[in-house]
């Protein structure tokens, strides 16, 4: 039996860590590889690799520090913010999705996240008060593609 065939769900995921890794380091280079990997341990919230797999990589095996360097960015006044954004349009007007047809559609399945809450209607709106603390919002499409909103 293979040893891909032995491994279970996380150690599955380390080792596609482990290969994605590995194959930006032989194309792009060390440091490309090591940017890659913090900004998907940021954005997918991954564990680090444990050390006796594939003892002969080069990933490194603790948690990265913060870097939401590699997800795209959009800013928004705080005027409008206290007047509500919709959250369809913001997402279609960021890229995050290509319409707001789109936007609509992932709402209604389920799709679309605010700071790991799930938007349940095609009517809410962002405000100043989703941000909290803070000047950055955290918004996912799916499982995988993230949009960060910041108050200009």
């Amino acid at each position: 039996m293979s040893i891909v065939k032995k491994l279970t769900d996380a150690q599955l995921n380390m080792a596609k860590a482990v290969l994605a890794f590995e194959a930006t380091k032989i194309t792009h280079g060390t440091q490309a590889a090591e940017d890659a990997w913090r900004a998907s341990m940021e954005a997918f919230h991954s564990r680090p690799v444990d050390a006796d797999m594939f003892p002969s990589s080069t990933i490194p095996r603790t948690a990265a520090a913060s870097d939401t360097s590699a997800i795209p960015r959009y800013k928004v006044s705080r005027n409008d913010l206290e007047a509500g954004i919709q959250i369809c349009a913001a997402c279609a007007k960021a890229g995050l999705t290509s319409s707001i047809s789109e936007t609509r559609r992932l709402i209604e399945q389920g799709g679309i996240y605010i700071a790991e809450k799930q938007v349940k209607s095609i009517d809410e709106k962002l405000t100043v008060a989703d941000f909290g603390d803070s000047n950055e919002l955290r918004v996912r499409k799916g499982k995988k593609k993230y949009l960060i909103i910041e108050i200009e």
